[in-house]
């Protein structure tokens, strides 16, 4: 059909284009959009809960009806609470720092060093794994009826409503994680921003300040976080410490956050009693000698600790089931000589810790002179991509490298074949002048540039899905979104294969048990790293020798377009 057709077959005006429009207008299909049929032919409601075992996250913020207690209108009702945190529900920014502020009046009002009594239930860490905290209680005894002390790294707004109602059964020490420099480093502060403000962090803050350093438990047990220090050697050293403050990186207060038993502890090579924790980066590993020094001095039977991830929850070194008066065994550290009891015991509370240890958890019952250790598993929770991220900015790396995908194979429109036939572009030039020739030179360029810089952006955007796909999960075991250093290197398949055992988890973990870096260092080492790796990528696209045939193509395309555009506008001159 010509032209002159063509527009003869238009109307004329808008309005008879309009009507012309609606007469052949298709009908919308009528959809039930309340029902969605499933790849097998069933069919469900798209307005009810497809899996209905899940109980519905809680998405509204209750009011102080519903948070506080009706027995006691000035405490949280800690059954409300249970339920409403189980169902990922957030409270107010004014319920958080009462649960947080009322906590630290009651722990300020607390001695460095505590003095508790049997019955008592020991917990470890517990790293922020509420689902796994409420299966401790289960395990552990109901608070309102246990007498619990935990040994650091918290679940903090539930632990604190529990201390608010059980102030003199359910008792805190503090943990190495209960500071500024590790909450900032790891996702504790980025929580705090994200599901209330910066001022509920503050609150926490001062409140870890308040926390005491250590406990002695039935007049027989030293229970720290940590380990010893070389500063340590009566009580009153401990009674005697400053602790309203950020913990320092050295001294006493620091080596009862950081410091861990040796390795090799009770078979040691060394006659020191002190050696620089390589691991930690800060404090001291102590020594059987050293143990068993404190505890003879001080007339104490054991050392109860945490601070390290364990397989099984606990950790001992010979297998023996201990009771006080048969002299039966548990496994434990070495046992003292003078008391024939194990002289170091750590316990650990976060089963499967990060996701990916795979460890059993444990706490410690003490009573009537009897010890068991009683051990549990992890509890299914819900999933949160790395530092609380939505899924539009999670999904951003991949979404880009599509696009870009989808540009070069626009831009990629002959074959190599087809680049290698001069035949098809092979045009007639006009003669060109020395300017003419210079400016043909610049566009040859240009076009170059703008074609290498999509092949560029894909490039980028490929190293940043790659990272996000193949990373992923092992950065949710470092708790800080980070790799340890070397995993990169291993490849997909081989970080896949990183982590299998505890042991292996515990390797690719072992770079976030030190002093971490202060925040502008990871971050200038962060930044520094994904410089480097986007580097990397433009200079493989400088190197692509497809990329350049593509770019020439189009130069060549470009150089035929104005070669007739020229010679046109010879002729009609």
């Amino acid at each position: 059909m010509s032209d002159a057709d063509n527009e003869t077959s238009l109307p004329k005006d808008v309005d008879t284009y309009l009507r012309k429009l609606a007469e052949t207008k298709v009908p919308v299909p009528d959809i039930d959009f309340t029902v969605h049929e499933m790849d097998d032919g069933s069919k469900v409601s798209t307005l009810d809960r497809f899996c209905k075992d899940v109980q519905a996250p809680a998405v509204q913020i209750p009011t102080s009806e519903l948070f506080f207690s009706k027995e006691d209108s000035e405490k949280p009702d800690i059954v409300f609470l249970k339920d409403h945190f189980y169902r990922e529900g957030r409270i107010s920014d004014e319920h958080a720092l009462y649960i947080i502020n009322k906590g630290t009046e009651i722990l300020k009002e607390e001695s460095n060093l505590l003095e508790v009594d049997a019955p008592i239930t020991v917990c470890g860490d517990i790293h922020g794994q509420f689902y796994d905290l409420m299966k401790l209680f289960e395990v552990g005894g109901n608070p309102a009826e246990t007498r619990y002390l935990f040994l650091g790294d918290y679940c903090v707004l539930y632990l604190w409503a529990l201390k608010i109602w059980y102030p003199n059964t359910l008792f805190l020490l503090r943990g190495n994680h209960e500071c500024r420099h590790l909450t900032d480093y790891f996702t504790f502060k980025l929580e705090c921003k994200h599901k209330y403000s910066e001022n509920v962090y503050d609150a926490c803050m001062e409140s870890f300040c308040a926390l005491p350093l250590a406990a002695i438990m039935n007049k027989q047990f030293l229970c720290i976080h940590g380990g010893l220090s070389p500063e340590l050697n009566t009580l009153d050293d401990l009674r005697n410490i400053n602790r309203f403050r950020e913990p320092p990186t050295h001294g006493l207060m620091c080596d009862l956050l950081w410091a861990d038993p040796l390795e090799e502890f009770g078979q040691e090579k060394t006659n020191e009693c002190f050696i620089h924790n390589h691991v930690r980066g800060c404090s001291y590993f102590f020594s059987y000698h050293a143990a068993c020094n404190f505890l003879e001095k001080n007339g104490l039977l054991s050392i109860i600790r945490a601070h390290e991830a364990q397989d099984a929850g606990q950790a001992f070194l010979k297998l023996m089931l201990y009771h006080l008066n048969t002299k039966t065994v548990y496994r434990m550290y070495r046992k003292t000589k003078t008391t024939g009891f194990p002289s170091v015991m750590t316990i650990f509370s976060a089963p499967n810790y990060l996701d990916v240890y795979n460890n059993k958890a444990a706490v410690l019952k003490y009573e009537n002179n009897v010890m068991n250790i009683r051990q549990f598993n992890c509890t299914p929770h819900p999933y949160w991509l790395p530092n609380f991220m939505d899924v539009f900015t999670w999904s951003l790396p991949f979404v880009g490298e599509k696009i870009t995908d989808m540009l070069l194979v626009i831009l990629n429109i002959c074959s190599k074949e087809e680049l290698a036939d001069e035949e098809l572009i092979s045009e007639p030039k006009s003669p060109e002048t020395p300017t003419a020739s210079t400016e043909s030179s610049e566009r040859r360029q240009v076009i170059k540039n703008k074609i290498l810089a999509v092949g560029k952006m894909a490039r980028v955007f490929s190293v940043l899905r790659e990272e996000s796909e193949r990373v992923m999960e092992l950065k949710n075991v470092t708790g800080t979104g980070r790799l340890p250093y070397g995993t990169l290197a291993l490849g997909a398949e081989g970080i896949k294969k990183a982590i299998t055992s505890f042991e292996e988890a515990r390797r690719s973990d072992i770079e976030n048990e030190r002093l971490p870096p202060t925040r502008q260092e990871a971050d200038a080492a962060e930044h520094a790293k994904t410089k480097q790796a986007i580097d990397a990528a433009i200079e493989e696209v400088n190197q692509d020798k497809e990329l350049a045939e593509v770019a020439e193509v189009f130069v060549k395309e470009d150089e035929k377009r104005r070669s007739l555009k020229e010679a046109t506008i010879v002729a009609r001159a």
